[in-house]
């Protein structure tokens, strides 16, 4: 089956299906699409989704397995402390390795202390199917850390790998929510896009109260958004 893209409606794809991409100047694949020679194939069922921005395509779904994904942001959980590296489980078939340079300004003498159990938000920099997934925690664009690294106190909630792509698509319903969130209560997220949202506000009731809003805007969609923020009076 060829997928006409240049249709505006949405199109559901299933493994194996070959992508006709008209313009493949530039083209940035993501989630559930492989190139092959001069062929773009689509690898797991869902909908196919473009934006013409950067030119990105890529396959929505539920699926509850996180496959990592070069340039992607995740929320990871330490789970081994070595002299060279940190062990993360970061949701996928491989727990991922944080090196501990991976940092900013950081070396032998200058680098930061992680724990077992510490939460880390991290970038993926080197994703293969045959490796285990790399990460660090410097925006190599910058050389900063721009927000990547330890993330102390909040909590963590789970969710949809979907729900975490809404929010860096830019969804105009999701974004309004938060800032009328942020009007009521002083909160500060990092959003994973492995299913895993970190929040933390100036109290614990507070911390709370957002993590039920965020959570219970995931399974409605953008119509009913706003009347969540309405019932729960912000």
């Amino acid at each position: 089956m060829e997928i006409d893209l240049e249709k505006p409606e949405l199109k559901v794809v299933l493994p194996g299906d070959p992508i006709n991409v008209t313009k493949k100047e530039n083209i940035k694949l993501g989630p559930g699409l492989t190139q092959t020679q001069d062929s773009i194939i689509c690898i797991k069922a869902g909908i196919l989704n473009h934006t013409s921005v950067k030119n990105k395509w890529w396959v929505e779904n539920n699926q509850r397995r996180y496959i990592p994904a070069e340039k992607e942001s995740v929320i990871g959980t330490v789970t081994y402390k070595g002299g060279e590296f940190y062990r993360l489980d970061i949701g996928s078939a491989h727990q991922a390795i944080l090196p501990i340079l991976a940092f900013e300004n950081a070396n032998k003498k200058n680098r930061p202390n992680l724990n077992i159990g510490s939460l880390i938000y991290a970038r993926i920099s080197l994703a293969n199917k045959d490796m285990e997934p790399e990460l660090t925690c410097v925006n190599p664009e910058s050389n900063k850390a721009d927000g990547y690294g330890e993330l102390k106190g909040g909590f963590v909630i789970k969710c949809s790998l979907r729900y975490c792509r809404r929010f860096f698509s830019g969804e105009i319903e999701l974004i309004s929510l938060l800032e009328l969130l942020q009007k009521k209560k002083d909160f500060e997220m990092a959003i994973g896009m492995n299913g895993r949202i970190w929040i933390t506000s100036t109290s614990i009731k507070d911390t709370i109260f957002c993590c039920n809003v965020i959570k219970g805007a995931e399974n409605l969609n953008c119509s009913d958004i706003n009347k969540v923020a309405n019932s729960l009076g912000i």
